[in-house]
Formats: C-alpha cells, structure tokens, sequence
C-alpha cells in the first residue's frame, strides 16, 4: 500500500460487505479451505504434538535470530549466494534494481513473494523500465487486474472463475472467453511459458533459510516457482530476517504444518531447496544467486519479548481462513500487504500503530486465529496489546507511533464517567436521566452513529435498579 494512499479501513470494511458477489466468492473458498485443513488434522494429539514442535522451534530460532543470521550468511556466501542487507524497503527496491541494470536486465519472471509485495517492487521496477511478470497463477490473476493479493496463499481468492475468465479476455492478446479452468490455466501458461525462456532474471521469496547449510528453501504447487529461480541467468531471492532456521532437520516439522494448514494438503507439489549457482559441468540453473534480507521493522518488533512472536508466523494464511471478519471483508479491506489477524498484528507494528490503530480492532477477540495457528501466535493477546499501545504508549515500548491514536475527546468522557461513579448523588441523577430520556437521542447521532450502524439503539430500563429495589422496599444498598 503506497504512503500517498489515504487508508480508510471503515470505508473499505463497508465497501466490502455490501458486495454480495465478494462474500459469496470467499464464504465458498474458506469454506473448503477450513474443511481441507480438518481433513488434514484428524488427531487432536497428534496435532497438539506437531504444533507445539513448531512452536519451540520457531521460537528457538526467533531467541538465536541475531547468531544464526550470522551464520546464515557465512554459509550462503561459502556456497556462492551473496548475500545484501536492506532496513528498509526502499533500500531493498534499490538494491534489486542495481543487480538488474548491472547485468543489463530489462524483464523479469516472478516466483511468489510477498516481502515483495511489502517492497511494491513491481511498481518500482516498471518506472525504471524492466518488466516485471509474476508467474504464479494466482498474482499473474491480479497483476493484470492492478490489484493487491487479497491472501498470503491465494492473491486471487476473491476471485470466481467467470470474473477470471473476463479478465483473461480483456487484458490477454487473442484469448477466447472461456469459463472453463483447464483452458483458463491454459491461456496464461502459453504466455508464461515463453516469459521464462525470454527472461534476463528470475525474483523469488523465500520460505525457509537453513543457516548451517546456507539452504533456501522454497515451497509452491505450479512449479512456476522453479521455472523463475532456474531458468534465467540470474536469480534474486527476497526474504524478511525472521525466516531462518538453525537445522535443515528443522524445516520438515515447519514444512508439515505449512502445507497441511495452508491448503490442505500432506505436501505441496515442489519443494525447492537451492543451495548455490550453477556448479562447473551442470547443465541447467542461474549462473548467480543473490539473497536480499529485508527488516522494515522486524527488529524493532524483535526487541518486544512479547511481540517478538509476531515474527514466527510461517505465512500459512490458517488464521485467515477461520477469521470471521476476514471471511465477510476479504483482504483487500485492510488495505495493506498482509491482512486478516497476522496483518492486524504485523501491519501496525511494521507502519506505526498510530497510523494503522484500527486493524487491533478489526477483531471479534473470538480466538479462532489462535486456536489454528500452527506455530501457537497468541494473536488474541497481542491485539490487545497493540489496542493499549495505540493510545497509550507503555513502559519501556518499542512500537512506532504508540499513543499518536489517544482522543482527547475519549479520555475526557472516561474522566467524567470516572467522575461520576465515584459520587453516589451525580450516579443517581444521571441514571434517573438515563431512564427517562434515552427515548429523545436520536439513532444517528454522533454519540451512538458508530454503535447503530451495525446494530439496534441501546434501550434504557424504565427504572433504575436502586428504584426497584426502593419500590420493593428493599432497604439501599
């Protein structure tokens, strides 16, 4: 999401549900996503078992992130990887566009990736003069469209196969309309297909890095993931800091709890493990290999010890997928790279929870993100902290902009309220006020506007309860 944009999640939020076909596309596809993920956790012990591994070692590595970042890089650069460092997206963007016009690249073929996403590093790279083309089906979907993902797993989830097919029409040279998926999947492999062959670069992100093996790690279903990191003469891979892990054994516990939460399945299709360029006397692979480590805030969210769990997240999209807010408004509400509960708690850290204080509220607190996510995010909790930070910045915080979302407005009625409980005659008075002339403040105003535009006006008791118990003659209390 562009800084010059105006974000407006009430208006977006609102937008969405009044969109009929939108929450008819994702109440189907979360739908069967949830009901896959089930499928694939049978045993409530087995699952608990393989969860809490996961979670140990995602926070084992997040306690030895600094050392194994160290070592990772050792490791890549001895096997042929070399290795930048970027703190901000910006410098991330431009080291990118430095390799490509070193090597005289004017397009490249794109793996998934959603830190470049975080970078909008196709829009950067198309004002600079290289095509930029994503090759997983479902970004290619929106990228043609102009739009953000609307899913960490699945960009294109808001989407049905008719408007697919529309699109298809419209913005590929010579497609037929067609609703049928075979042939839709068709049409864009035809275009890719000569893309990777014609590529001066491939772009990749990056799942899992093995810091004792210098190893990245890929996971994906199309296979077009491959094409971009082997075809091309040279191969870029983007990656936050948070995703090393110490020990390849590692990665197969995390690799379980990826796929079976993300879609559904036992194992994805292709597994990648990419361990340097093209070796002497091998036929196929990039001739370089380049990693850009990208923080844009993860280090400061790293020196929360509570916070810090934020950055285990696998990008699964689990708690997505049973989140009941997100499930109506779809992602492109947020207005932000990463959406649904883990955007909520990530996005304000990572753009100043004063700038982004509504995405902690963007929840109904009912747990459901907690309870599925595989490597046990205490999410729940950490929205609530993120709702104290943006209006009042604790003790010793770290989170960018804290406090800049306090109202003086609010605090002042919790003064008053505050006021008022503390003296019995003021109480009295104003519940006997309460109890007669609720009936005269109208449903729109600016009091309650917020409360009725999703539910009835609040209804006040006829009497007190003091004056029930009074006409009881029940002694005060």
């Amino acid at each position: 999401m562009s800084a010059e944009m105006e974000i407006d999640f009430l208006a977006s939020s609102t937008r969405a549900l009044a969109d009929p076909q939108l929450r008819r596309n994702f109440r189907r596809a979360m739908d069967g996503l949830m009901a896959k993920r089930a499928a694939m956790f049978p045993d409530p012990a087995e699952w608990t078992r393989l969860r809490a591994l996961g979670a140990a070692i995602r926070a084992k590595n997040l306690l030895k992130l600094p050392e194994l970042l160290e070592r990772l890089e050792k490791n890549l650069t001895k096997n042929g990887i070399t290795v930048h460092w970027a703190s901000t997206t910006a410098q991330a963007s431009q080291k990118v566009l430095e390799l490509l016009e070193a090597r005289g690249a004017k397009a490249v073929v794109k793996g998934k990736s959603m830190v470049s996403e975080e970078m909008g590093l196709n829009h950067f790279l198309e004002a600079h003069g290289i095509e930029s083309l994503e090759s997983d089906l479902g970004e290619y979907i929106i990228q043609l469209d102009g739009e953000m993902p609307s899913h960490i797993i699945m960009p294109a989830i808001h989407k049905n196969k008719d408007q697919i097919a529309r699109t298809f029409s419209q913005k590929i040279k010579d497609a037929k309309y067609t609703e049928e998926v075979d042939e839709l999947t068709a049409m864009a492999r035809a275009v890719l297909r000569q893309k990777f062959l014609d590529a001066d670069a491939g772009l990749s992100g990056v799942n899992f890095a093995v810091a004792d093996t210098g190893t990245l790690c890929l996971v994906e279903n199309e296979g077009n993931g491959r094409m971009s990191t082997h075809v091309p003469p040279l191969h870029i891979a983007l990656m936050g800091l948070e995703k090393v892990v110490e020990r390849m054994e590692e990665v197969a516990p995390l690799y379980s709890l990826l796929t079976r939460s993300a879609t559904g399945q036992a194992i994805s299709t292709y597994f990648n493990l990419i361990s340097g360029p093209r070796g002497g006397g091998e036929q196929d692979g990039p001739r370089e290999v380049h990693l850009v480590i990208l923080d844009n805030g993860r280090s400061r969210i790293y020196q929360d010890e509570e916070l810090r769990a934020t950055l285990a997240c696998i990008r699964c999209g689990a708690c997505m997928n049973h989140c009941p807010v997100y499930t109506r408004i779809g992602g492109h509400a947020y207005e932000a790279v990463y959406p649904g509960p883990i955007g909520s708690i990530l996005t304000p850290q990572v753009a100043g929870v004063g700038l982004r204080h509504e995405l902690p509220h963007a929840s109904s607190l009912c747990g459901a993100c907690a309870e599925v996510c595989p490597v046990a995010i205490p999410i729940t909790h950490l929205l609530i902290r993120l709702r104290r930070e943006a209006s009042h910045r604790l003790s010793g915080s770290t989170v960018l902009g804290a406090g800049e979302a306090r109202s003086k407005l609010e605090d002042l009625v919790w003064s008053v309220w505050g006021w008022v409980l503390g003296h019995p005659a003021a109480y009295r008075f104003s519940s006997w006020c309460a109890t007669r002339f609720w009936r005269l403040l109208p449903a729109n105003a600016p009091v309650l506007k917020a409360w009725t535009l999703s539910r009835n006006k609040p209804r006040a008791a006829g009497r007190s309860l003091q004056e029930r118990a009074r006409g009881r003659g029940l002694p005060h209390v």
